[in-house]
């Protein structure tokens, strides 16, 4: 694992902490976006890339979205390795699923940001959405990027589903600012603790979280409204993830999803969408999370079980 510091690849952790041992997410470094009055970033097939992994639950919402959005013709993607270890995201095509960089045949995902800026100091992340035309990233956030996608290319697909309707916006929004700190980023919160005082104060917001979600599902079949929206779309992916992971490697182990009668519901009906059930990789986020994490699980020995627990409910 590591970081690029003035354009150089310094080997570190990626895991950043406060004064109090507590987990600090670095904020993200390309924020443009598409649409139509863009000066450089107009909307355009075959134009835009996605750099993902289909083991971070932040890519996957991005892959979610270009399902949804009738996208899969018109932006391409690369996946990179399972595998996060001293070199960061790799190129390795060994594993299924994992097909290489089709654009520059990079070895490492960091020689994008330095391909775009040769002097950069970052965090090398994903997703990226990669600009063939300028070679330029524009963005790499991902609630920026699902935005984007939501309606930059509608005239371009003909798919004008809404996933952010104006009339839902607040409540949305709403969902949104409770569930990232508490559910999203609350499990990395949880699993990144260096210390006791760190994990207790995130382990608690997440469970009061999940219980609130659970008890607001009871008849509902969506967060928002009678419809699949960006709310349901940002929380899924963290979701599927929990049980297989989370809850034993991150230590989020008071309760599975399973154990949840409204929630792991509410997850298996929303995993019915092909756009999320085809780009749920369980090899990938299983090897990932156990085989990335040294500082957590040294000897990167990787469960037998369950896969896909869905299954099982």
């Amino acid at each position: 694992m590591g970081r690029l510091i003035d354009g150089k690849w310094h080997k570190t952790s990626v895991i950043t902490s406060d004064q109090k041992g507590a987990y600090a997410r670095v904020p993200r470094s390309f924020l443009d976006t598409i649409n139509e009055t863009h000066e450089v970033f107009q909307p355009a097939s075959g134009r835009y890339h996605l750099y993902v992994s289909y083991a971070c639950p932040w890519a996957h919402r991005t892959l979610i979205y270009r399902g949804l959005k009738s996208l899969e013709q018109h932006i391409s993607v690369d996946v990179v390795h399972p595998d996060m270890l001293d070199e960061g995201w790799t190129f390795e095509k060994d594993t299924y699923g994992a097909n290489g960089d089709s654009i520059f045949d990079f070895k490492y995902l960091r020689e994008v940001y330095q391909k775009v800026d040769p002097q950069i100091s970052t965090t090398v992340t994903v997703p990226i959405l990669f600009d063939k035309k300028t070679q330029r990233v524009v963005n790499n956030e991902s609630s920026q990027i699902i935005r984007i996608f939501n309606d930059a290319f509608n005239k371009l697909t003909g798919n004008t589903n809404d996933y952010y309707p104006e009339a839902l916006r607040s409540k949305i929004d709403a969902w949104n600012d409770e569930i990232y700190p508490t559910i999203n980023n609350g499990v990395y919160k949880c699993g990144f603790a260096r210390t006791q005082a760190a994990y207790d104060l995130s382990i608690q917001p997440l469970f009061k979280m999940l219980d609130k979600i659970e008890a607001h599902l009871d008849g509902r079949a969506y967060l928002v409204g009678e419809q699949l929206t960006e709310a349901d779309i940002r929380l899924i992916p963290t979701l599927l993830r929990f049980d297989d992971v989370y809850f034993t490697h991150f230590k989020c182990n008071r309760q599975m999803i399973r154990d949840f009668k409204n929630l792991s519901a509410y997850v298996k009906r929303l995993y019915e969408y092909e756009a999320i059930q085809n780009t749920t990789n369980w090899s990938h986020i299983k090897r990932h999370y156990y085989y990335s994490h040294a500082s957590i699980n040294p000897h990167r020995i990787v469960p037998s079980g369950p896969g896909n627990w869905l299954e099982m409910i």
